[in-house]
């Protein structure tokens, strides 16, 4: 009897050894039936630009599904064209809570839609893509959808604009008065044609107080003789802005009266009118400009009275004079609305989404961790390309 219980014994032993073994490989079967919807808000619509083809489109999030048992359950994000899903395509599989697809992944689906830009054309630019999601757990489990939600996405039409035909390709501005250039051909302003014989450019210009405040505009770069002052553009018949007058220099050159910031100046030669305006967007781009502060920037400081102004002038570009300093801190943040210290993009923030920034620039390594100036000290031509990516001083 002793043999046979130590025999048993060892069976007993061997069969829990076994079960312990194969316990890590079971994978539970459960039913998966909570209600499965989508947690993030959509936009009424999605207007879907070429440029802005790399920019995050939708984030698609959702609460975990409830299961009876210790399991694991998948996740597929779903898109159909038609609506019913009978097209139903499989954009992602994921066990986490969140899918997200880009602007270039949704104008692929507008594509798919029949959708087009062309104002020629009778496609429409303006349709439906619909998403859902399913769960399932394991191979054999039942799986659940959520509701489908209809994303309305939008094409901007293309229309064909005949191209500016205009005089001269740009006015030069040259003189005291412009902030940046100064009586220097190295670094003129310049108002270019953008419109049939109209002119325009965003400058910063400066007034009598804080100096001389006088300039001129010229036809070719870096010869005097071109120039142009304020009696002769009276002569010609225009209307000038009343923020600059006669500076009854020697000269008699333009003369800037109003307060000292950036202004959008337009020369439109065809209704004859010299005009000052708030800043403006030339471009294409997300936002209407960038705004930077901080210790790095001597004109700015970490100060909302007076903040460097980006502003778009292309598509996805961002651009304009920075005097910077390499002096002390040197740090300083860009933002995306004046004021809103929360809308701060560090250094981080660029360089994770991929951009190539300047070697002028690093990492602070502060607690914010800003952008730390660490070239000589002096004014840059600053671009911000968002869709090359890029950050670079000129």
């Amino acid at each position: 009897m002793k043999k046979l219980s130590i025999l048993g014994l060892f069976i007993f032993a061997l069969l829990s050894f076994n079960s312990c073994e194969t316990e890590d490989d079971v994978v539970f079967i459960a039913n998966n039936n909570s209600d499965l919807v989508f947690t993030n808000s959509f936009q009424a619509e999605y207007v879907l630009t070429p440029q802005t083809a790399n920019n995050l489109g939708e984030r698609f999030t959702w609460n975990s599904a409830d299961v009876a048992v210790p399991t694991n359950v998948s996740y597929e994000l779903q898109k159909s064209i038609i609506g019913d899903f009978t097209d139903g395509e499989v954009i992602a599989t994921t066990s986490g809570n969140e899918i997200a697809i880009t602007i270039g992944d949704m104008l692929g689906y507008a594509a798919q839609a029949g959708l087009d830009a062309d104002s020629e054309t009778e496609a429409p630019n303006t349709g439906q893509v619909y998403f859902r999601l399913r769960s399932f757990v394991g191979d054999n489990g039942e799986e659940n959808f959520s509701p489908s939600s209809a994303l309305t996405v939008v094409l901007p039409e293309e229309t064909t604009v005949s191209p500016a035909v205009c005089d001269f390709d740009q006015y030069y501005m040259v003189g005291a008065g412009v902030k940046f250039t100064g009586w220097d051909w190295a670094t003129p302003q310049e108002a270019k044609c953008s419109g049939t014989n109209v002119y325009t450019v965003n400058v910063d210009l400066v007034n009598n107080v804080d100096g001389d405040g006088n300039f001129r505009f010229f036809t070719v770069a870096t010869d005097w003789s071109s120039g142009v002052n304020y009696p002769g553009f009276i002569a010609d018949g225009y209307t000038i802005d009343p923020m600059f007058e006669d500076a009854m220099d020697g000269d008699n050159n333009f003369l800037f009266t109003g307060p000292s910031g950036k202004y959008f100046l337009t020369i439109d030669a065809l209704n004859k009118t010299i005009t000052l305006d708030a800043p403006t967007a030339q471009g294409t781009c997300d936002l209407d400009q960038l705004w930077a502060v901080g210790a790095g920037l001597p004109d700015a400081g970490w100060d909302w009275g007076t903040p460097v102004q980006l502003m778009c002038e292309g598509n996805g570009v961002y651009e304009g004079w920075v005097n910077y300093t390499a002096d002390g801190d040197a740090n300083f943040r860009f933002f995306t609305t004046a004021t809103d210290w929360s809308s701060g993009q560090n250094f981080p923030f660029f360089a994770d989404d991929g951009y190539v920034i300047d070697s002028n620039f690093e990492d602070a390594m502060d607690g914010d961790n800003n952008f730390r100036f660490i070239g000589t000290t002096g004014q840059y031509y600053t671009i911000i390309d968002t869709v090359n990516k890029t950050i670079t001083l000129q």
